[in-house]
């Protein structure tokens, strides 16, 4: 297997290029699909009637809006290590499937407790999506690869809730909200059959051979994830998350109810602000791909991106304290989408510094972390709007976390700190 010149680790074999970015392309739409069924709930809810129906309280909005996070959080360890030692190829399928015909059940809903119950059941067949594109991304793509691959599927995160708004929106209107459950659920089990088609079920192999070829001891996991820089990026990834999953549950209901937006204005803002964090992320992850190919150090370049991003985002606490919505409604975007210069990098930076042989289990580890504010961000932001009568204690909150991620990354993501 060829040798990557800027790492010296093994470089990807037995794909051709154009096939290797057809998958990554499809792990993209993957991604897509993903998010969204996590984010037609929250179209629904800003309903006048989905609210009386099921007589929602802001605090049991928040409650529906967290119940995806607490089975996907908790799985993610469980799922990096079932597709470590599955591999992608089936366990991908398999997921996208079930958790299509999940939430297109949610039409048929007629109690809280059901549609709390199906939202559980949807964390749990989309648990493996992280762990499993991650993984075929670190053994199908070279160093100098990895962050405009890693970019675009972190972008195909973003551009997920910017589309999934605007398509949740336009179906619900058409054709009611039960129905948009439906023919979203549905419609989007047709990437199955290219996925089945095209990828190849050899990442383990892929892996044997990556061992077979380095030069260094196998590091123990026990010594990885007691390692500072493990923790570090679980605290920044926390924050980093608490922010997009804010955005994510609650923005949509903000920009009507704080901002007076009807549902279509509502759709189009969300999806600029999406839209924006995906394209600055794909930019990120090239440019710091280029950067890396030209001699420079990758983790000083993506630690740098990172942390950029980080200073970035907190200017949204200056359109959560404005009076005016142009503002507001700019900052809300400028944020979110400046936090896009960290999201390939922060990725890639896991992979660069954390041994590859547990690949699965430390994606895990970080995207149990990247979905614990999944459940955290959603109930206390409804909680202090329902205490505080608005959205600012909320907002002030994100910049608190914003600020923490920058010291995690700082002071604990460091070389020195890598398991050896």
């Amino acid at each position: 297997m060829p040798q990557n010149t800027q790492t010296g680790q093994p470089a990807a074999g037995g794909i051709s290029p154009a096939r290797r970015w057809t998958i990554v392309g499809l792990l993209c739409a993957g991604m897509m699909i993903a998010y969204f069924d996590r984010v037609n709930l929250s179209v629904v809810m800003v309903l006048p009637d989905f609210k009386q129906t099921f007589q929602l309280t802001d605090t049991d909005r928040g409650a529906l809006n967290s119940a995806f996070f607490w089975s996907y959080a908790v799985l993610q360890i469980p799922a990096g290590w079932f597709v470590d030692r599955y591999g992608v190829k089936l366990p991908f399928a398999a997921a996208l499937g079930l958790w299509s015909l999940v939430s297109a059940g949610t039409a048929f809903s007629g109690t809280m407790r059901q549609l709390f119950t199906l939202r559980l059941l949807l964390g749990v067949c989309e648990s493996v999506v992280t762990p499993a594109g991650m993984r075929w991304i670190r053994f199908n793509c070279a160093e100098n690869q990895r962050g405009l691959a890693v970019g675009l599927y972190m972008a195909a995160a973003k551009f997920g809730p910017a589309v999934g708004v605007q398509l949740a929106t336009m179906l619900m209107l058409l054709y009611g909200w039960r129905n948009m459950f439906v023919i979203l659920g549905l419609g989007c089990m047709v990437w199955l059959v290219p996925w089945l088609l095209l990828v190849r079920d050899d990442d383990q192999d892929l892996e044997k051979a990556s061992v077979r070829k380095s030069s260094a001891p196998a590091v123990p996991f026990a010594r990885v994830i007691a390692s500072p820089v493990i923790w570090g990026t679980v605290i920044g990834t926390f924050c980093y998350q608490y922010f997009v999953y804010y955005c994510m549950t609650w923005m949509p209901a903000y920009f009507v109810e704080r901002r007076n937006l009807s549902l279509n204005s509502m759709g189009w803002f969300t999806m600029f602000s999406f839209t924006g964090m995906a394209v600055v992320a794909i930019l990120a992850g090239f440019i710091a791909d280029r950067m890396i190919d030209r001699g420079c150090d990758p983790v000083r370049v993506r630690k740098g991106f990172t942390i950029a991003g980080f200073l970035v985002a907190s200017t949204e606490l200056i359109g959560a304290m404005s009076d005016s919505n142009s503002v507001a409604l700019f900052f809300a975007v400028f944020s979110l989408s400046g936090l896009g210069l960290m999201t390939a990098n922060y990725w890639a930076l896991t992979q660069t510094l954390i041994p590859g042989a547990a690949v699965g289990r430390v994606v895990g580890i970080q995207n149990c972390a990247a979905n614990l504010p999944g459940i955290v961000a959603p109930l206390l932001t409804g909680w202090l709007k329902q205490t505080t009568g608005g959205y600012e204690a909320g907002m002030q909150v994100i910049w608190i976390f914003l600020i923490l991620g920058i010291a995690s990354y700082l002071f604990l993501v460091r070389p020195k700190y890598v398991p050896r």
